[in-house]
């Protein structure tokens, strides 16, 4: 069986360019693009989704594959995939930025381990709270819905017919407010807490001059913040549900379904 040299290319093509979108996606999604996630791994859970989904995307009409035409193709579905995943990611840099809004308000920044996602020292509380979104967004497959959008992406973004406006870029830019917005709502109950608990030392400073508040005051201070995150937790699980569900209408935004 002798096959042509244009049916190779138009496999190779139909196959590399939303080989490239998938691993935009999972270069960007919650978990996968952990650094603890081998590179291996990653690259034949795109392989095994891009051939997948290939029966389903048109063909697109490639004469050479080696060419500048190919080339911003190939950058375009890799922009795609990124900016799907890209929403994922800040979903729980939202917990990971109220944790550290927490850990500094309660002098517990002092402890800080290395997060594997990101490869930095943060503190110990936002990576708390960066494992408990993560588990919450396993849990309510989350990365099953991410995957389901990136399909759905080829409806809304055939490939090399339609792409990213200017105002979908803004979208996903000015959605990060919301990052910033519900961060602080999260941290609202444990800082207004603590300023309580900071007035009360105030007060007992100036009753009691020679108590030497600053040996204590540093202690308790520890200890109430560790008391007020516990006691908050339980609203933990509505904060996710309401960010989770803000990112997903972002998404079904960009890929144009959100009436199905």
């Amino acid at each position: 069986m002798e096959l042509a040299a244009s049916t190779i290319t138009q496999f190779m093509a139909d196959m590399l360019l939303p080989f490239m979108r998938v691993s935009g996606l999972f270069a960007a999604l919650v978990g996968i693009s952990a650094k603890t996630v081998p590179t291996p791994i990653r690259a034949l859970l795109t392989l095994f989704l891009t051939l997948m989904i290939m029966p389903v995307v048109p063909p697109v009409d490639i004469s050479e594959l080696v060419s500048v035409g190919t080339f911003v193709l190939i950058i375009q579905q890799l922009i795609i995939g990124v900016a799907i995943g890209f929403v994922s990611a800040m979903v729980l840099e939202t917990f990971v930025l109220a944790g550290q809004v927490v850990a500094m308000q309660t002098g517990l920044g002092f402890a800080s381990i290395v997060d594997p996602v990101n490869g930095i020292n943060v503190p110990a509380v936002g990576q708390f709270y960066l494992i408990l979104a993560t588990l919450l967004f396993w849990g309510l497959d989350g990365h099953l819905a991410m995957i389901r959008m990136v399909v759905m992406s080829f409806e809304a973004f055939p490939i090399g017919e339609a792409w990213f406006q200017p105002e979908q870029f803004r979208e996903i830019a000015h959605w990060g407010a919301w990052m910033f917005i519900s961060a602080v709502t999260l941290s609202l109950a444990p800082i207004v807490s603590l300023l309580i608990v900071n007035l009360a030392f105030g007060v007992m400073t100036k009753a009691a001059p020679q108590l030497n508040i600053f040996s204590i005051g540093f202690s308790i201070a520890q200890i109430m913040g560790l008391v007020i995150i516990w006691l908050t937790l339980d609203n933990f699980t509505h904060h996710f549900e309401v960010q989770w569900d803000r990112a997903q209408l972002l998404v079904c935004q960009l890929v144009q379904v959100c009436g199905n």
